[in-house]
């Protein structure tokens, strides 16, 4: 319902480029700059600034973005009460969630809930915890689920469960005959890690320095941003990797690897978060709701919860 030229304006102004714009509008580059030029002609001032391979805003544009993000906020919050008063939950949800999540959570989740709301349309992205932190303070993401703990005042959050943490390794690794390793057992091994922004990676490089071991001293052999490469890896005797519990019980009931508890053990937390400060509609509610309530389940399942 809101107007097009705002939210096309909106987009410019959030990615700094025309065309990041139109690929995320579904847009070709000409529509979008026909839209920007019609707004400013209504305005009869220029709003966008174009140089230096960025779009920045003038004065006028930095009042304009900030009334359209008001306008744009209401348009949606409009849509969703007129919705929920006519209809049973339907519409899209965009929702961010960590490639561990993805492989081994998420799955039951959607499905569980699909069975409830079969009119909603889940649009998922995969990426790090970091990153869908990041969409999810930036508005770009409804919801999204993460394994760190997140300080961003930009969003708000809730603890679902924890998942703990294990070193995997092929079954005849020297590692495998362990009962739990510490960070000394570990130091003189090669070590598959996770990409940049990875929670795990994060609470891997803590284990580490909580026993005073300096990162520079770990024989890193690989930095990987997919889980599966990871087991692979793993499987193959390339090295050890950390991974949550959740995500490796089939590769150890299928022999493909061995899972070795660290000392002291350590956990992942798996947490839901929303926008701060932005309106919620009650599909997003009922979603988040849902999550936490199907962690916690799939946790005790585990034993973890």
């Amino acid at each position: 319902m809101a107007d097009r030229r705002l939210q096309v304006f909106s987009a410019v102004a959030k990615y700094g480029s025309f065309t990041r714009a139109a690929e995320h509008l579904f847009m070709t580059q000409p529509a979008v700059t026909f839209q920007i030029k019609q707004l400013e002609e209504h305005f009869n001032t220029r709003l966008l600034e174009r140089g230096h391979g960025r779009v920045t805003l003038t004065g006028a544009g930095e009042v304009v973005l900030a009334y359209a993000e008001r306008i744009l906020d209401l348009s949606d919050e409009l849509d969703s009460r007129v919705s929920e008063l006519t209809s049973e939950l339907g519409g899209a949800l965009n929702i961010g969630t960590s490639t561990t999540i993805a492989a081994y959570w998420l799955p039951r989740l959607l499905e569980t809930f699909k069975r409830k709301f079969p009119r909603v349309v889940p649009r998922v992205v995969v990426g790090n915890s970091q990153l869908t932190e990041d969409r999810v303070a930036s508005r770009e993401l409804d919801l999204g689920l993460i394994e760190i703990v997140t300080e961003q005042p930009a969003v708000e959050r809730i603890t679902a469960t924890h998942d703990e943490l294990f070193v995997i390794c092929r079954p005849d690794h020297p590692l495998a005959k362990l009962e739990q390793a510490t960070a000394a057992d570990l130091k003189d091994h090669p070590f598959i890690t996770r990409d940049p922004g990875n929670a795990i990676r994060l609470l891997a490089e803590n284990f580490f320095a909580a026993a005073d071991i300096p990162l520079e001293d770990i024989e890193v052999c690989a930095e990987l941003g997919s889980l599966a490469t990871v087991k692979h890896l793993a499987a193959q005797g390339m090295g050890y990797a950390i991974a949550s519990k959740a995500a490796i019980q089939r590769d150890i009931r299928e022999g493909r690897i061995a899972g070795i508890r660290l000392e002291p053990r350590q956990y992942t937390p798996l947490e839901v978060i929303v926008p701060r400060d932005k309106f919620r509609s009650r599909l997003i509610t009922t979603f988040a709701e849902h999550a936490v309530s199907e962690f916690r389940a799939m946790a005790a399942a585990l034993g973890e919860g």
